[in-house]
């Protein structure tokens, strides 16, 4: 256990990690609010989906350009650009709401442009984590970041709703905006990343990309299951506010504790990793996180008491974090540092896009044949994407390919 906490012995870790956990618990509060504002400008399942489509589509546009400024260029000042350009953009909902001008259909388009900038942020965030550690503290750096994201999911969302509920969610939204000032605070006084070639050309650069992605077996096995995953498991995120307010009659506070449930349960799955991690495979432990995020979808869709769906969002937050963690370790240790970002980005791709585009057909699937059936089919769609285990195992997937060649 004691391992697991290794890496916060590196100053520079310990306040980028520390930054991120607040940064993300300004994310978690905003996306509590947009995602509640939106049933009340628009009470269709299909469009409150969208809100987590909005977040996510930009992958397909900029992900892999982004991955390949983050191996060309000082990523520390990316860094710094893309999380001023998500401060800005946060300061406009929040200026918006506070006047009360904000409607559905901008909602979605700054919650887009919200995400363009997490997309242009998070490749170039990723790779960075290597540096900050030595590579043998790279797993347990991994699952820290982890940690510190679903500590701000177990915060983030009860504060949002209890703030929404105290003001409105134009408040959030300003104090989501300020929360990216921590990291970029940290990222000023860091001394800088290594230069990269910066007269690379980008096509090339994404190509060189594309090409290890392609020729490397290991990481094949970690984009089909992550998608597949991700793409089944969106349901459950999607329609969560939509359960919460219609079938368990709560409030913005109560929709924000499930969402809490699902953080805490992850910072719980997160203590009990390290130890699983040491006794069970990969494909062990994917297997048996799928199995129980599915139960816990199961329950959203079948069981109508708050406290026992409370119950199984901490279930889901442990499970969701056992699955999660395992790829995210298998995808950041397998690539050359020089490839880094851009293997990351093809990763973040497939994960994000797959949560894209199964938040708006769940919607749609909800709309036309009830949430509850909606997911149950997701939960039967999460239990069958474990066949790909099978024939795309993991046990190797952590290990660099060291046979690639550019």
């Amino acid at each position: 256990m004691k391992k697991a906490f290794t890496p916060l012995r590196h100053g520079l870790f310990r306040a980028m990690w520390i930054a991120s956990v607040v940064s993300n618990v300004g994310t978690w509060m905003h996306t509590v609010a947009a995602s509640w504002l939106m049933t009340l400008l628009a009470a269709s399942p299909l469009m409150v989906a969208l809100v987590q489509t909005a977040t996510t589509l930009p992958v397909f546009l900029i992900t892999l350009p982004a991955g390949a400024i983050a191996d060309l260029i000082d990523r520390r000042r990316w860094l710094i650009f893309t999380q001023s350009v998500m401060l800005a953009v946060a300061a406009v909902i929040g200026v918006l709401t506070l006047m009360g001008r904000m409607g559905p259909w901008m909602l979605l388009l700054l919650t887009f442009a919200l995400g363009i900038g997490s997309s242009l942020n998070q490749p170039a965030w990723s790779a960075t984590i290597p540096e900050l550690v030595p590579r043998e503290e790279l797993p347990a750096a991994v699952a820290l970041n982890s940690v510190g994201f679903n500590i701000a999911r177990a915060i983030g969302p009860a504060l949002g709703g209890m703030v929404m509920a105290a003001s409105n969610a134009g408040v959030v939204f300003i104090l989501n905006a300020m929360s990216f000032l921590a990291v970029i605070i940290v990222l000023c006084l860091w001394n800088g990343s290594a230069r990269r070639n910066a007269s690379a050309r980008m096509r090339e650069a994404i190509r060189e990309g594309l090409s290890y992605v392609r020729s490397t077996r290991v990481y094949h096995a970690v984009l089909v299951r992550a998608g597949l995953f991700a793409f089944a498991a969106s349901a459950l995120w999607a329609l969560l506010p939509v359960v919460a307010s219609t079938q368990l009659g709560t409030t913005e506070t109560g929709y924000g504790i499930l969402l809490g449930c699902l953080g805490a349960g992850s910072v719980v799955g997160a203590a009990m990793l390290g130890a699983l991690r040491a006794r069970y495979s990969p494909d062990r432990l994917i297997a048996a996180g799928a199995i129980a995020f599915a139960l816990a979808t199961v329950a959203l869709a079948a069981i109508h008491s708050f406290l026992l769906v409370a119950a199984a969002m901490v279930i889901g937050g442990v499970a969701w974090m056992t699955v999660m963690t395992t790829f995210n370790v298998s995808a950041q240790t397998a690539p050359p540092a020089e490839l880094r970002a851009r293997a990351l980005a093809v990763y973040i791709l497939v994960f994000q896009g797959a949560l894209a585009i199964g938040s708006a057909i769940w919607g749609a699937v909800a709309g036309r044949w009830h949430v509850n059936n909606a997911l149950l089919i997701a939960a039967v769609a999460i239990a069958a994407g474990l066949i790909t285990g099978a024939k795309l195992p993991l046990e190797n997937a952590a290990v660099e390919d060291t046979e690639y060649v550019a």
